[in-house]
């Protein structure tokens, strides 16, 4: 088996504006200016005249120049010289560099379990991985796991570490996930006990700081560690990163462009989804060329009880290491009882317990139960006030911390949802001495349903592109354990040492099991595109939990596309998919002319188009749909209209095979596929077909549905929305 290798970089949620200026108002631009190469093949002198101009201006001003994978750089300018080079011939975009953020083991398990297969498909042995900065180096060299570690630091930013150390632990965490070799023993201070495993122990990684912990993640250098994974010839790059949610463009977002040149080179990106849900329109990383990953349950629940009086159990949440009495024998109050009488604060902050609302001497020694409908103020700011004031102890009422367990640390917490809170809220209005405690955090395994998807995850439709469906694929990503520093002091619990490993959730967390997964794929298919392995992760996606139903979302309600776009990963089904959709860049370059991009950046961007290629005078979103992707997405459709959508599939499977179509679709849609059947032999590994989709009466709902390709061995399955 060839030797993979999967590059990391840390994860990203809000895009800003950096603002660095100096005296002669310069701040740093990334200057994109496309492929590394001319059209002829040979290097552009264009990129090396711009840089030679600046340089000799001043020799400090170019921060990161790129031109391996692609051409361009980034340097300081002042908003006129920006503004100037951005009319210069070869120049694609120019623009601030962004100063992007972080988003933020038994989950590999439990999707062997969901898929029913145990997977060995590459070789693995007993040794652990983690970053630890102590070791760093050497304990990995010696056994090969990290081959390679670059970083990327503005030492005129003030955020120079000059190391590509893990100083967050965000990196190892995510690295260990995806590829981390077995430990036996591992826990969370002896939470999640047991042999915690990456997706792909046999692949190798090379790191890529583009992060400083507190200081962000710059796009200048996010660009400069694709340039340099591109050239170190890397096989999966896993970007736990996005930018905020909104109106894509792709010439100027730093990741996009990165991955367009990545997957050109046949190199797979998987990027998280982003972490602004569960509202609609928020996905991120939605470039088709780009693997974009949701966040889902597991089978486990970290359940912290808490006993009421009359040894009433309440199943709460949260991960806690509380010495509290295990028997109920604390006063319990809610907030809007323990109201201060001043005026400065009303019910509404008395119940979700401002800081500053409730009254010392009603609180003091008590249990306090808390709403959490405010955006001010985190759990734990709460209870430092709770606990100066006197508090024992504090439960929140809040469906999502229910979900998604924070970690309180020693600190006597535990979250429930609403349905219990108000359980609890009757205890107290009915019993004149209410009593209650909180008991430490336990593992509750075999937790159904699972998976769920998480409520953070982003949502689709596509902000500005229905026409195409994201994200693309979900995996778990809520509480996973995986590899800490083990240096880290700020994760560790009073009086004990730092941890090993760490329970961390996102869909940071959820897109290295995918990239995982894609590189137990490509070592069995080293051939495959990127488009294929993406095809084969999606085609071959599970849509039911372990209770047989429907995946649902955290309110209890089905999952749609927009949740989870072709499903949960499953860890067999893409090793033999049957039938694959391949994405050619050229179906990119449509994409780009349909979203507004002229003839002439698209071919600075991909030198590899044929010179009489244009843009065609007719392009629009509309025939976005019919890029050759392994989902569809239909916009606009009126009803009794029909619409005809165009897909070619390649057999990856035996040589003699018939397919036939089956479609899922709501009562008032007809969806017909033509032809219905689809027979490969020998000598036919490729056939196209076209889905007309025909509206009925209307509701005005986003409308979902799939179209499987069947037969006896294999089931490719693609999901469909359409907007009427």
């Amino acid at each position: 088996m060839r030797g993979l290798c999967l590059c990391f970089s840390l994860n990203l949620l809000l895009i800003l504006f950096l603002g660095q200026t100096n005296a002669a108002q310069e701040r740093v631009y990334i200057v994109y200016m496309g492929a590394s190469v001319s059209p002829n093949g040979t290097p552009r002198n264009d990129h090396t005249q711009l840089l030679t101009s600046l340089i000799k201006r001043n020799k400090n001003s170019v921060v990161q120049n790129y031109n391996k994978g692609f051409s361009g750089f980034a340097a300081r300018l002042s908003e006129e010289e920006a503004k100037s080079i951005a009319q210069r011939p070869g120049v694609v975009s120019v623009f601030p560099d962004p100063v992007l953020q972080l988003h933020t083991t038994r989950s590999w398990d439990f999707l062997k379990y969901q898929t029913a297969v145990k997977i060995d498909s590459t070789p693995t042995s007993p040794i652990d991985f983690f970053f630890s900065r102590s070791r760093h180096y050497y304990w990995h060299l010696r056994y090969r796991k990290v081959i390679g570690a670059r970083y990327y630091d503005d030492p005129d930013s003030g955020t120079d570490f000059g190391t590509p150390r893990d100083e967050s632990g965000h990196g190892t965490h995510v690295a260990s996930t995806a590829a981390g070799r077995p430990v036996s023993g591992a826990s969370y201070y002896g939470l999640a006990k047991g042999t915690a495993e990456g997706g792909s122990p046999g692949s190798r990684i090379a790191m890529y700081r583009v992060c400083t912990p507190g200081g962000g993640c710059l796009g200048s250098a996010i660009l400069k560690a694709f340039d340099d994974a591109i050239a170190d010839g890397v096989d999966v790059l896993s970007l736990s990163l996005g930018s905020s949610p909104g109106e894509p463009d792709f010439s100027t977002d730093p990741i996009a462009i990165g991955a367009f040149h990545a997957v050109e080179k046949g190199i797979i990106v998987a990027c998280s989804a982003g972490n602004s849900g569960p509202s609609p329109l928020t996905v991120v990383n939605v470039a088709p060329w780009i693997l974009s990953v949701a966040a889902t349950t597991i089978d486990r629940d970290f359940q912290a009880d808490i006993v009421l009086g009359g040894n009433k159990v309440i199943k709460g949440g949260g991960i806690n290491f509380s010495g509290l009495n295990k028997a109920a024998i604390y006063p319990l109050i809610d907030g809007t009882s323990a109201k201060s009488s001043s005026n400065q604060h009303d019910q509404a902050d008395a119940r979700n317990c401002i800081p500053g609302s409730l009254d010392d001497s009603k609180v003091k020694g008590k249990i306090v139960l808390c709403e959490n409908k405010d955006e001010d103020y985190g759990a734990k700011d709460k209870f430092d006030t709770l606990t100066s004031q006197g508090a024992v102890g504090m439960i929140l009422v809040d469906n999502n911390d229910r979900q998604v367990p924070s970690k309180y640390g020693t600190f006597p917490i535990a979250a429930v949802t609403e349905e219990d809170g108000a359980q609890i809220l009757s205890y107290i209005k009915s019993n004149s001495n209410p009593l209650a405690t909180i008991l430490p955090t336990v593992l509750i395994p075999n937790y159904k349903p699972a998976p769920v998807v998480g409520y953070f995850s982003s949502r689709g439709p596509t902000f500005g592109i229905k026409n195409l469906l994201k994200p693309d694929i979900a995996a778990p990503g809520v509480a996973i354990l995986a590899a800490w520093p083990s240096n880290d002091k700020r994760e560790a619990l009073p009086k004990k040492e730092p941890p090993v490993f760490d329970i961390l959730s996102g869909t940071s967390m959820a897109c290295p099991h995918v990239s995982g997964l894609a590189a137990i794929v490509k070592s069995q298919h080293p051939t495959w595109s990127p488009s294929a392995i993406r095809s084969a992760i999606m085609t071959t996606a599970i849509q039911m939990n372990n209770l047989h139903a429907p995946i649902t979302t955290n309110t209890g309600s089905r999952a749609t596309a927009y949740d989870i776009g072709a499903g949960e990963i499953s860890l067999s089904g893409p090793l033999q998919p049957g039938l694959v959709y391949e994405t050619e860049t050229i179906d990119y370059i449509q994409f780009l002319c349909n979203t507004g991009y002229d003839t002439s950046k698209i071919k600075s961007i991909a030198p590899d188009v044929p010179n009489n290629f244009s843009c065609s005078s007719n392009s629009n979103s509309d025939a976005i749909s019919d890029m050759n992707y392994p989902s569809i997405a239909i916009t606009n459709l009126k009803e009794n209209e029909s619409k005809t959508v165009n897909r070619t599939v390649t057999n990856v499977g035996e040589e003699d095979l018939t397919y036939t179509a089956i479609v899922e679709a709501p009562a008032s849609m007809h969806v017909q596929v033509v032809p219905n059947k689809l027979q490969f032999t020998k000598n036919v590994k490729k056939l196209s077909f076209q889905v007309m989709f025909k509206l009925g009466t209307s509701s005005g709902d986003d409308l979902f549905g799939s179209i499987t390709w069947s037969n006896e061995k294999y089931k490719v399955r693609s999901p469909f929305v359409v907007s009427a």
